[in-house]
């Protein structure tokens, strides 16, 4: 079964335009994993304009599913995730003023520095993701790097669906195709929603886990996030 992880930045985007700590996003956290949810992700950015690297260190002892942590690996995020030690940690090429992420690795060029990096979190016992395009020659690269799995960006899979979903999903499972020949683990996040979710999963062999913020948290306006998350999860099965 692909696990669905729920990306919690929105929660504290909210929280933070604010200030105090309404919405709590401890409580949110906790209670998508009582919805149903197989993991949590969070993505600090060095502004902390989200996720603050507080929330980071005070949601490791509450969690009882997989700990995802993304992010650039500078020394601060680096120095981070070793302290909180999370079940994995998915390294993402954002650079710091970007509004989102909004491209994968080149693993051919960064080659070395991405050795490096997966070495460092390997030896401390946690699973390492490298954030990628759907590019074969990536994908190659990247098993390269000793980390355990690539985790595809999927905004142009999903900026494509309504128009063709058959061309959008191509590159991808070409791709996810690679990786698994490679034996990397896959898994896949950014855009995905409950319109697009059922037929890339179905689609795609190996997929693991998903990583899915901004929409299962807008969709839960309305919704709730109890019936949002079954609704996600519903499209996993």
């Amino acid at each position: 079964m692909t696990k669905l992880s729920v990306n919690i930045n929105k929660i504290a985007t909210l929280r933070n335009a604010r200030g105090g700590n309404v919405p709590d996003v401890l409580k949110a956290a906790i209670d998508c994993e009582r919805f149903g949810a197989q993991g949590i992700t969070v993505h600090p950015r060095p502004d902390e304009r989200h996720i603050r690297y507080a929330d980071v260190r005070a949601l490791k002892p509450l969690l009882t599913t997989e700990f995802n942590i993304e992010g650039n690996p500078i020394p601060s995020f680096c120095d981070l995730v070793l302290e909180v030690h999370p079940a994995q940690v998915t390294l993402v090429p954002d650079a710091h003023n970007v509004l989102t992420s909004n491209a994968g690795w080149d693993t051919r060029s960064n080659l070395e520095y991405l050795k490096r990096i997966c070495r460092i979190f390997k030896q401390d016992g946690i699973r390492v993701s490298i954030f990628i395009d759907p590019v074969p020659e990536m994908i190659r690269y990247a098993a390269e790097t000793g980390c355990d799995r690539v985790e595809l960006y999927t905004e142009a899979y999903a900026s494509g669906y309504e128009a063709n979903r058959e061309r959008a999903i191509a590159p991808y499972y070409e791709a996810a195709c690679e990786a698994v020949k490679m034996g990397l683990g896959l898994n896949a996040g950014h855009d995905l929603n409950t319109l697009n979710l059922r037929y890339f999963h179905q689609t795609i062999p190996g997929l693991l886990e998903v990583s899915i913020g901004h929409a299962l948290i807008s969709d839960a306006l309305y919704l709730g996030l109890e019936a949002t998350i079954q609704a996600y999860l519903q499209e996993l099965k």
